[in-house]
C-alpha cells in the first residue's frame, strides 16, 4: 500500500477543508492533552525549587488554560464533523471526548481547585478520588481522540480517492480523454 503522503498527492477530488480542519483539530487536541496532563504536570515537581504549594498553584494556572483550549477545539471539532456528515464510528469518539471534557470542566476541575485552594491556604483537604480520577478520564479521552483523528484522516482518504462522476481515472473529463485519444490515432 503507497504511503499516506503518497495517496494525498494524488487525490482525484480535492480533500474538504473541513476534513482536514477535524482531522487537525483531533491530533492537536490529542497532542495538548498528551503534553500537558502525562508530560508537564508530573514532571514540574521534579524540578528543583518547585515546592508542592508553586506546583499545585502552576498547575491551576495550566489546567485551567489548557480547559479553554480544549473547549474551543471541542466545539471547530463537533462543527466541522457537524459539516461533514461523518461516519458514524467518528461521532462516536467525538461524543465520547465531548463527554468526558463536560465532567471535566463542570465536575472535576471544580473540585480539584477546592482541594488546591485549601492546600494553598495551609489547610490541605482530606485524600479523594478526584485527581486519579480526573487521570483516568484523561487517559480515555486522549486515546479516543487518537483513534477518533486517525479514522477520520483515514474517512478523509477515502472521500478524496473517491471516482468522481464524469471523470477518468487521471483526472480529466471523459470528453478530454476521448479528445486525447483522438488525437494519438491521427
Amino acid at each position: 500500500m503507497p504511503s499516506p503522503l503518497a495517496l494525498l498527492f494524488s487525490m482525484r477530488r480535492p480533500v474538504s477543508a473541513y476534513w482536514l480542519l477535524l482531522t487537525g483539530v483531533l491530533f492537536v487536541w490529542a497532542g495538548m492533552v498528551g503534553a500537558i496532563s502525562f508530560m508537564e504536570a508530573p514532571l514540574k515537581f521534579t524540578a528543583p525549587h518547585i515546592t508542592v504549594a508553586l506546583g499545585v498553584g502552576i498547575g491551576r494556572v495550566v489546567f485551567h488554560a489548557l480547559n479553554k483550549v480544549e473547549l474551543a477545539l471541542c466545539l471547530l471539532a463537533l462543527g466541522s464533523a457537524g459539516a461533514l456528515r461523518v461516519p458514524t464510528h467518528v461521532w462516536r469518539g467525538l461524543v465520547l471526548a465531548t463527554v468526558v471534557l463536560m465532567l471535566e470542566t463542570a465536575w472535576l476541575l471544580p473540585a480539584l481547585d477546592l482541594r488546591a485552594e485549601a492546600l494553598l491556604q495551609g489547610t490541605p483537604a482530606p485524600a479523594s478520588y478526584h485527581h486519579w480520577l480526573y487521570i483516568g478520564l484523561d487517559a480515555v479521552k486522549l486515546l479516543t481522540l487518537v483513534v477518533a483523528g486517525a479514522l477520520t484522516f483515514r474517512a478523509a482518504l477515502s472521500a478524496a480517492l473517491a471516482p468522481v462522476p464524469g471523470r477518468v481515472a487521471d483526472g480529466r473529463t471523459k470528453a478530454a480523454a476521448r479528445r486525447h485519444a483522438e488525437t494519438l490515432e491521427v
